[in-house]
């Protein structure tokens, strides 16, 4: 069962304080031995002209292969969105992950920093230079920029004005998919009502309507909170793999959590959601199964599941590094990922998949870039286990960001190999003191400060998993960045991400790649029996992959 106690976390200056985190301390001592890292690891080959000419001749001719298997269309997408995961993330994740593996880090590619395809997406709302999560959901998977804090909607829909959604409600990746008969399928360590997800399936003036006593009274019989939108309309009721946290928006008042008992449900209508997908998937006659902890979602057989959902929290599924492993906890991001693919691969005419890692984001809000890296890694662990369950023939791949941070990453001179959690190796030159190469522009952090100026660093332990960040100004919460975050796309109609573009353009650019889009005069045949049957020789198994893709993206490295 999972623990309710707010996490302690590392203050310079002596003693803890807390933010609230659902989850458990893990020991020191695990976690400085799993963080801690030599300093520069040994370079395995010396980098000289001839080294460099040749990685570099082999990244054009990795490109060049890639680009020819872009040429298609893509019966299967799978869209990976890392929420918060700007460049500086990207680069500081890299380099952990890196270390982890006793390089020194710098050198070290992603397995989706080698897709032959990038762009840069614009994350701006219809009203704010900087976006929130909800607003860029709706951008980059409906295809429509939106206000800050709505969902499902276009300009029209305003903040928490319930009429204002009438007429604004927008489609989304996974409503043209459905209506062209694929599979639809959505993963996240996040609420599966949160911001990110629901833009999937939900139009609402406002992400915080998670479920109904959320909503205003006078509102009340006009909207639906997001979970009731899930569960009885579409596409949500017909998506056919759900997993991630947040019951708590799907029971009743009245009703005690199962895992955290001395919780209850949140609704005030008096309904048990969860009851009320069951009912209506055999009502269907539908092959469905409801899980809520590890031990039930290992017993669930791909072969014979058409319909899951996993509802593994109470709120928010545990950060990867406090997950109960055990039967009564939580299947991690890459299992859900797994699960949700060999569920979804069995539909003929292919499939649309969305895994975020949104934990990722909250570490960022308390300034840990320890827990935040950690994120980036598991992504790109999902990233990789996806790989091997899809061929580069059929399959469109994109990972990608809702939005960034103001977590910034620079030192001065600071050596090859330094510990990316670590120090610059030197000090200020104004106050004398310490610092970390990670820093924030804004958030908790600036709790290190002192009337004298900024704590001393000096026998802190800065790579600890609940180490803060210092910051610049102080904010409860940090807030996001506004900056373009990166696209990275391979497999059939990957070419077409390229250049700056706005996050909107991403949904139009699956869908052309899948044949899913409004016009779809580009594609010569559909997917499904039809298409295979014209194919020249037998189907492929839908348990197999018909190619594999290049080892170079599919290993870490570099």
């Amino acid at each position: 069962m999972k623990g309710t106690s707010r996490e302690a976390v590392w203050w310079p200056g002596g003693g803890t304080g807390t933010l609230g985190m659902t989850g458990k301390m893990t020991t020191a001592v695990l976690l400085v031995t799993l963080l801690c890292l030599p300093h520069a690891p040994a370079t395995a080959r010396i980098e000289d002209r001839a080294f460099w000419y040749s990685q570099a001749k082999g990244h054009i001719e990795d490109i060049l292969a890639a680009r020819r298997a872009s040429n298609g269309y893509a019966k299967n997408v799978i869209l990976f969105v890392g929420d918060g995961m700007g460049i500086s993330t990207v680069t500081a994740g890299r380099i952990l992950k890196g270390q982890r593996e006793g390089q020194s880090g710098e050198e070290y590619r992603l397995s989706f920093e080698k897709f032959p395809y990038v762009a840069l997406a614009k994350t701006y709302n219809i009203d704010a230079q900087i976006g929130d999560s909800s607003a860029c959901a709706t951008a980059l998977m409906c295809g429509v920029k939106a206000n800050v804090n709505t969902l499902g909607l276009d300009h029209r829909g305003k903040f928490e004005d319930c009429m204002s959604s009438y007429t604004a409600g927008v489609t989304s990746i996974i409503d043209w998919a459905q209506n062209h008969g694929k599979s639809t399928g959505i993963v996240t360590n996040t609420r599966i009502t949160h911001g990110t997800p629901s833009a999937l399936y939900a139009r609402s003036p406002s992400r915080y309507w998670e479920d109904d006593a959320k909503i205003p009274d006078h509102s009340h019989s006009s909207c639906k909170d997001i979970a009731r939108q899930l569960v009885e309309d579409e596409p949500g009721k017909n998506i056919n793999v759900l997993m991630g946290g947040g019951r708590r928006h799907w029971l009743p008042l009245t009703d005690f959590d199962r895992e955290e008992r001395n919780q209850r449900g949140r609704r005030t209508d008096g309904r048990n959601l969860l009851d009320d997908w069951v009912r209506d998937k055999k009502a269907r006659d539908l092959n469905a199964e409801y899980v809520w902890n590890k031990a039930q979602f290992d017993k669930v057989d791909p072969r014979h599941t058409d319909y899951l959902l996993g509802i593994f929290g109470y709120s928010h599924l545990d950060f990867e590094v406090d997950r109960n492993k055990g039967p009564l906890g939580d299947p991690s991001l890459v299992e859900m990922t797994v699960k949700a693919i060999q569920i979804l691969r069995k539909n003929p005419r292919g499939f649309f998949l969305m895994v975020e890692a949104g934990r990722m984001d909250h570490a960022h809000h308390y300034n840990i870039a320890a827990r935040a890296l950690d994120e980036v890694v598991r992504l790109d662990e999902c990233v990789q286990a996806a790989m091997k369950l899809t061929s580069p023939s059929n399959t469109l791949l994109v990972v990608t960001a809702d939005h960034s941070h103001t977590i910034t990453f620079g030192g001065a001179s600071v050596p090859r190999g330094n510990p990316v959690l670590g120090l610059d190796t030197e000090i200020s030159d104004m106050d004398g003191k310490p610092y970390t190469t990670l820093l924030y522009g804004n958030g908790p952090g600036y709790a290190h400060t002192t009337p004298t100026g900024r704590h001393d660093l000096t026998g802190f332990n800065t790579q600890d998993i609940n180490f803060v960040q210092q910051a610049a100004v102080p904010r409860k919460y940090e807030t996001h960045g506004g900056e373009d975050v990166p696209v990275y796309a391979i497999g059939p109609g990957s070419h077409l991400f390229s250049g700056t573009v706005e996050q909107t353009y991403i949904a139009h650019a699956i869908a052309h790649a899948a044949c899913i889009a409004e016009d779809n005069s580009h594609c010569e045949k559909p997917f499904g029996d039809d298409a295979c049957a014209a194919a020249p020789g037998p189907c492929p198994s839908p348990d197999l992959p018909t190619s594999t893709w290049p080892s170079s993206a599919h290993n870490g490295g570099r």
